[in-house]
């Protein structure tokens, strides 16, 4: 019997009134890989996120989290999600500490065993001497770390990181990518990474390419760059998005 995939999206379908802006979604993500959602901005990877979150209902099709429906299963799906959205949504005038402990209060998590995790989490990321700063007096590459490690804190077994280095300076981009990747390869986490930078999409990544809401490419980074006879994924995205425009033209 096969192993129940970390994410089954399967016939997805959702709009904003009249217009489109996923169409017939389908893809699964294998458990332990690291696949990049790669789309250019309005391509529909902030809806899928919403989506496979809750945040939205689609108009059709379902999404399943190792096998449990996020429509009708939401509370064994969800627990096993870890998501930074492309928003900010840490409490500017709270501490790190706070931040965190506020979190896990959500989750169910006692006192000593909270404090415990934050600090193993906060150490992995090398923030631990920021924990009694307000956030407002973080940069923006240490709140994106400080909100890595709130998504880490109940132990996902699949993480969602959206644009998550928009706005970075190529250091802080660097250690953000580097982490995650770390994380994937050393825990066994599942992680789909929504970006529209090419350069961040390595060679043994798995890469979903997301055009006008439609799934115009997947597989491992060298198949997409084979099927499409291009010398790498930079090539192979720009020839991509160029014959479904002209699909849409002509």
């Amino acid at each position: 019997m096969s192993e129940v995939p970390a994410l089954h999206v399967d016939e997805i379908s959702f709009s904003y009134g009249k217009q489109p802006a996923l169409k017939d979604l389908s893809f699964h993500l294998e458990r332990g890989n690291f696949t990049v959602l790669l789309g250019q901005n309005s391509a529909g990877k902030t809806t899928l996120i919403s989506l496979i979150t809750r945040l939205y209902s689609p108009h059709a099709g379902s999404i399943r989290i190792y096998g449990y429906d996020v429509r009708f299963q939401s509370a064994e799906a969800l627990k096993r999600l870890g998501v930074v959205f492309q928003q900010r949504t840490l409490d500017m005038d709270l501490t790190v500490n706070q931040n965190l402990m506020y979190f896990t209060s959500l989750h169910g998590m006692g006192p000593d065993q909270a404090k415990q995790r934050i600090a193993q989490e906060l150490e992995r990321l090398g923030i631990a001497e920021r924990r009694s700063e307000k956030v407002r007096k973080l940069s923006g590459g240490l709140i994106r770390r400080v909100e890595i490690v709130r998504a880490l804190l109940h132990r996902p077994q699949l993480m969602m990181l959206d644009e998550p280095t928009v706005g970075l300076d190529l250091a802080s981009r660097q250690t953000i990518i580097e982490h995650v990747r770390k994380l994937c390869k050393e825990e066994g986490l599942t992680l789909l990474w929504a970006t529209h930078m090419i350069d961040e999409v390595a060679p043994a990544d798995q890469v979903l390419i997301l055009h006008n809401g439609k799934l115009i490419a997947s597989g491992k980074v060298q198949d997409v760059i084979d099927r499409t006879g291009s010398e790498n994924i930079r090539k192979a995205f720009e020839k991509l998005i160029d014959i479904n425009n002209e699909d849409i033209t002509s």
